[in-house]
């Protein structure tokens, strides 16, 4: 499975889903379990170095300017949800989270920013496939702390000066 395959079974099982993360997870275990348990561990391993390549400051001042808080459990499933929302949306935040301003139509933090059960959808098939657990990815170990340059996520003021412009359309108002 090769990256565009990756971010197909991801938006594909989205549109199935309607949004709704739940739905989305439950959607692309269905997809995953179409597929061999050899296939399931490449998806895994897209999924997990796109997880790891998120946990940087300027990812989790965005989901605190989202969410109005995230504690860095809260933040890893946002990570997931990050991922779930498709290919141009995750690269374009990862590469700027001050992107999100316009890379989303539209936010409401009751039914998104978590999307927990997503990061398990592979587990999930995988164990579906063959009453077994993933192997090791053998990918590098995961970051113990975000990329980037620290900031205090309780100070507004440094959160508007980082992403003024995710600031500006959902904190402003």
């Amino acid at each position: 499975m090769d990256e565009l395959e990756f971010w197909e079974h991801v938006d594909r099982a989205r549109e199935v889903a309607g949004g709704d993360p739940e739905d989305h997870a439950d959607a692309l275990v269905d997809r995953l379990t179409q597929l061999d348990p050899d296939a399931v561990t490449v998806f895994a391993r897209h999924f997990e170095s796109r997880f790891n390549r998120a946990c940087q400051w300027d990812l989790w001042a965005a989901a605190w300017i989202l969410l109005d808080g995230v504690s860095d459990d809260a933040f890893d499933a946002f990570r997931c949800w990050l991922i779930g929302q498709g290919r141009e949306v995750f690269e374009g935040a990862a590469h700027d989270a001050d992107s999100l301003a316009t890379l989303l139509t539209d936010f409401d933090a009751e039914s998104e920013g978590d999307a927990e059960e997503l990061g398990y959808a592979a587990d999930e098939a995988y164990e579906a496939l063959t009453g077994g657990e993933l192997p090791d990815l053998e990918l590098p170990e995961a970051p113990a702390d975000p990329e980037g340059v620290a900031l205090d996520l309780e100070d507004d003021s440094a959160l508007q000066e980082r992403l003024p412009k995710l600031w500006q359309r959902f904190r402003a108002a």
